[in-house]
């Protein structure tokens, strides 16, 4: 399934806007029940303004009602691993455990759960410890 998710983010490439950085980001989820889900990032010139690839393929599936994931699959030229603001957006939704693949333009990937990205995230059930 690795190489259909590859495909879905680096399609979603195609969509980008990042006329600034000119940083092309495609980011796949694959829902528990085989669906999958893509986004890419989007540009403003207000730089806040901005959103990351993982966030769209997460906003889309969650007002999706599709909210039990297996895997992220982050595709850029360099490879490059999801931001902080991602990591800990995808902690709010997923499990530790959740598979996240980064991919590159030569084919490599690595493979790390959010635990090992994030392992001090600050989720929901902190509330809970006040």
């Amino acid at each position: 399934m690795s190489s259909e998710l590859r495909e879905a983010a680096l399609n979603a490439t195609k969509n980008c806007h990042a006329p600034y950085s000119n940083a092309f980001i495609g980011a796949a989820i694959q829902t528990t029940d085989g669906e999958i889900i893509s986004g890419c990032n989007v540009e403003n010139a207000s730089y806040p303004g901005c959103i990351c690839a993982e966030q769209v393929a997460i906003v889309k599936a969650i007002s999706e009602g599709k909210r039990n994931w297996s895997s992220i699959y982050v595709y850029s030229k360099a490879g490059w691993p999801p931001c902080g603001v991602c990591r800990q957006v995808m902690s709010e939704f997923a499990p530790k455990s959740l598979k996240i693949i980064i991919g590159d333009d030569k084919g490599n990937e690595k493979e790390l759960t959010l635990g090992e990205l994030l392992p001090h995230s600050f989720t929901p059930e902190e509330y809970s410890k006040n």
